[in-house]
């Protein structure tokens, strides 16, 4: 009963957050704010989870091909495809999920505990759009151009490992990058993309506006959030998943 009572209050909590806002040049601003939170700051730690997620790839492939019938080339055509399908959209959303979603729960719980989310609702602001509008709008517009970064730096790293363990030509490799190349591949993985972006930023916030208490339960409203927030975006990949590539 607690799941379905969440699903049904997080439905009707996100009707407010697409609201006509009261003021369009205060929630750009807040825009423009967001994409430097949860974005630009994430850029980091996605280039050397990616790079390494490449680089890791290509050594496991390489060691996993024992057929001389099996063209080394493969070895580049099955990181760029594990990268573009799988690894770049979900793995980095996950990471994000983590790192964007506990600090999304832990700021808004803080001002719920506090009392400034009420303070918002006195003086006449719609305080869902206005806090959580602005979040889901930046991580939309930013996660799509994290996850084509990841996957550059992905097939890097997958290449600067070839090379350096001497398991891979680096032509080859290349060669097997660009071998039979589908680009629907890249637009699903960026539909896969803008939905986890919504649910790693609406889902803890979720969970940080309804804490109450002190601290301690926005500590664990935030960790709360962050194994829901993984569980629905890996329940969401497997649907989207059979609805895209079926």
């Amino acid at each position: 009963m607690g799941l379905f009572y969440h699903i049904g209050q997080y439905v009707l909590w996100m009707g407010r957050v697409f609201r006509r806002p009261e003021k369009w040049s205060i929630y750009r601003q807040r825009v423009f704010e967001e994409v430097q939170n949860v974005g630009y700051a994430s850029l980091g730690l996605v280039a050397i989870v990616s790079t390494f997620m490449g680089a890791v790839l290509t050594i496991q492939l390489a060691y996993n091909i024992d057929s001389p019938l099996i063209p080394m080339y493969t070895v580049g055509l099955g990181v760029r495809d594990s990268l573009i399908l799988e690894f770049s959209p979900t793995i980095i959303s996950i990471i994000l999920a983590g790192k964007v979603g506990s600090s999304i729960a832990g700021e808004i719980g803080t001002m719920r505990v506090t009392d400034q989310i009420d303070a918002l609702d006195i003086m006449g602001v719609n305080s869902t759009g206005y806090l959580v509008g602005p979040k889901m709008v930046a991580a939309i517009i930013c996660n799509p151009f994290i996850v084509v970064i990841s996957m550059i730096l992905g097939m890097i790293g997958g290449y600067a490992a070839g090379i350096l363990t001497g398991e891979v030509a680096g032509s080859t490799f290349i060669y097997g990058i660009q071998y039979w190349f589908q680009p629907f591949y890249v637009t699903y993985a960026l539909i896969k993309t803008v939905v986890f972006a919504v649910i790693i930023t609406t889902v803890p916030a979720y969970f940080g506006y309804h804490a109450s208490g002190g601290a301690l339960e926005v500590g664990r409203a935030s960790t709360v959030s962050v194994v829901y927030s993984i569980v629905i975006v890996l329940t969401f990949n497997l649907i989207l998943t059979q609805m895209i590539l079926q």
